[in-house]
């Protein structure tokens, strides 16, 4: 096993990772590993946009951070850490400046930003790059991070688990001291050393069958952080996007989970049911731009009662050439199944989106192990509560990053040089002969995902997620043979954070006896004042 040192390694390559990257680049060397490719992140997949208040903005008039504020909190279904809301959203011009700063160029109208808005909004206040602003983004960071001297990118390189000093057995001491890197090419196993580690793997969408994310989304952060000892947060928290494209004529389940973006809706677009009947209005008095939990209960409702496959969204009556001007992306993608959203309505189901909860960490990213943090959908720092208020993310996410970069130089500054560490073992797995059916492995996979749909989906029972921890305690047994019984591939250990994470989803779920945002339980449809709080785990 090769050792590498580094003074501060990113595990990630989404706007959390690059943004902290940059500026830790400007004090030291920076090593950043990335499981696939460089713009294979949730960042590059986000559609909608980014939001913040900007008061020199000509359209922003009648907004106001305070609103903002309330929207997120609403959104959150009182599980927000309101100290959070207020500093994070109190900072998005700072985002919005630093992004710019990086070469992202949001689209403007009249004087000012082009503004959309989204389901939970109470304005218009979301700044976009027509519908890919996550690509837009992205591309702007990687390419900045490519030509910085002091930043190394690694891609195809997998962090399979974190080094702390409690692991080499100094239970006094618990602090992170690098990572295990599997290099894809090679097989080869390399240990970063260094004492300022950062997660920024995103979250954990490919748990689900259907899903809105990347297939790097499996929750490696959040399963090496639990594997590490690290506090795990609220993990029953995960929306799914109301909208994502259904084709009947799919040969996988890949093919029905394009995302069609809230913003459309924010640009006029009505759910209907087959019969064209608008129906959200029956659900929420803000019809089709309600927050989004409440919005994917009502179209999977819609869909039980009528034994429909889906329900529509219907922009059909904007002008023509709005959708291909305003959401080019989309109306693109839509033309390759036949569908033209100028003249037939688009029919949609919902799918896992976004992580909620993650690894536990304060206001600057620091998580309960020293000198790890966590940033953007891996992180929970208490912004987004029971349900994310949408294009909130991008903007939690550099904020983020920023605050856990200037909390590192105060507490462990690179000129203070490395601390003193034990020498470390090379990484302990099992080495005896290839899988004799790798198909097992992918069977595994496919269990789990289909476990997590039909049992720990949008609305949830108490059996429900007693089969589900059934079925998962098999599979984990199943996963630690692979794991130590044959020689560990790539496959082995992406299903074993895979598994590791859906456990935990489900544990979170088993606590929390109400139905609060994103966690509906048909038992128990209420709120409980008691439950105000947080799904705390922590390995022992």
């Amino acid at each position: 096993m090769s050792m590498v040192e580094t003074e501060f390694l990113v595990i990630g390559a989404g706007i959390g990772g690059l943004s902290f990257a940059l500026r830790a680049a400007e004090v030291g060397k920076v090593t950043v590993v990335c499981k696939g490719k460089l713009l294979d992140s949730n960042t590059a997949w986000a559609q909608g946009g980014i939001s913040s208040v900007l008061e020199e903005n000509l359209r922003a008039e009648g907004d106001t951070v305070e609103k903002h504020i309330q929207d997120t909190l609403d959104a959150g279904a009182g599980l927000c850490d309101e100290e959070a809301v207020r500093v994070l959203v109190k900072e998005g011009k700072e985002t919005i400046d630093d992004l710019i700063a990086r070469g992202v160029c949001f689209d403007e109208e009249d004087g000012g930003y082009s503004l959309g808005k989204e389901g939970g909004h109470s304005e218009r206040r979301i700044l976009h790059v027509k519908d890919t602003t996550g690509r837009a983004i992205a591309e702007a960071l990687v390419n900045t991070a490519k030509a910085h001297p002091n930043i190394t990118l690694l891609e195809d390189h997998f962090a399979i688990d974190l080094v702390t000093s409690s692991r080499l057995g100094m239970v006094t001491d618990d602090r992170v001291l690098g990572a295990y890197v599997l290099e894809k090419a090679t097989g080869k196993v390399i240990c970063f050393r260094s004492d300022r580690v950062v997660l920024a793997t995103g979250g954990s969408g490919k748990a689900y069958l259907y899903t809105t994310n990347p297939d790097s989304a499996t929750g490696d952060g959040v399963a090496m952080a639990w594997r590490a000892g690290a506090k795990i947060s609220n993990m029953e928290f995960t929306q799914f996007h109301p909208t994502c494209f259904y084709n009947p004529g799919a040969s996988g389940v890949e093919e029905r989970s394009f995302l069609v973006s809230e913003a459309v809706r924010g640009e006029g677009g009505i759910l209907v049911d087959r019969h064209g009947r608008d129906f959200m209005p029956d659900y929420d008095e803000r019809g089709s731009l309600a927050p989004r939990d409440i919005v994917a209960r009502a179209i999977d409702q819609e869909i039980k009662k009528t034994g429909a496959n889906c329900v529509y969204l219907d922009v059909t009556h904007k002008p023509k050439g709005f959708m291909k001007e305003r959401f080019p992306f989309i109306y693109d993608n839509l033309l390759k199944y036949g569908l033209d959203a100028e003249k037939d309505p688009i029919p949609v189901v919902p799918a896992a989106h976004y992580q909620c909860g993650g690894v536990l960490t304060d206001l600057h990213g620091k998580t309960t192990i020293r000198g790890l943090y966590a940033v953007g959908e891996v992180a929970c720092t208490g912004f987004h509560g029971a349900n994310r208020l949408a294009s909130n993310s991008l903007l939690e996410a550099n904020a983020i990053a920023r605050r856990a970069f200037d909390e590192i130089m105060r507490l462990y500054p690179p000129n203070k040089g490395t601390m003193p560490a034990p020498e470390i073992a090379p990484w302990n797995y099992g080495d005896l002969t290839p899988p004799d059916e790798l198909v097992n492995i992918y069977h595994n996979w496919d269990e789990v995902r289909r476990t997590m749909w039909d049992y720990v989906s949008i609305v949830r029972t108490e059996n429900r997620l007693r089969r589900a921890a059934f079925r998962l305690r098999n599979l984990r047994m199943e996963v630690r043979d692979f794991y130590w019984g044959y020689r560990v591939n790539y496959e082995t250990l992406e299903l074993r954070n895979l598994v590791a994470v859906a456990s935990l989803m489900i544990d979170c779920a088993q606590m929390r006896k109400e139905s609060r945002g994103l966690h509906y339980m048909l038992e128990y449809p209420e709120k409980v004042d008691l439950q105000k709080k947080d799904s705390i785990l922590r390995r022992f």
